[in-house]
């Protein structure tokens, strides 16, 4: 994940948000890249968006949904994942031509909002 694109998806999301939240940008091993926190966000939306983004970079899912779904109905699988994983909406990988680059963590809003203004702004500045 080039950090020029980073900041490109952290303004984005910044600049749709309906309300205040955290965006998290990682590489391809979850580290940060750029991230932002708005005015009047949360602080645990810092920590959430983080573990979003984590978590869609290191799965082998393509989103914290999709990691979801598959383990919905296996306690054993969901417990035997990295402790750091997060199931929640929000967390969406970035791929380039097929291959996982990094990933977008949103956080402060409802789920599936936080994920739309992910997959919007990873559309928007591909």
């Amino acid at each position: 994940m080039r950090l020029d694109r980073a900041r490109a998806i952290v303004d984005d999301v910044v600049g749709h948000a309906p309300g205040p939240l955290s965006v998290f940008v990682a590489d391809g091993h979850g580290e940060l890249v750029c991230a932002a926190t708005m005015d009047g966000a949360a602080a645990d939306t810092r920590l959430n968006a983080r573990r979003k983004a984590y978590t869609a970079a290191r799965s082998d899912a393509p989103s914290t949904r999709a990691l979801a779904e598959k383990v919905r109905d296996d306690a054993v699988e969901r417990a035997s994942f990295d402790p750091f994983f997060t199931f929640f909406l929000g967390g969406v990988g970035v791929f380039e031509d097929g291959v996982k680059i990094g990933a977008v963590g949103v956080s402060g809003l409802p789920g599936e909002v936080d994920e739309r203004l992910a997959l919007d702004a990873i559309e928007r500045t591909a």
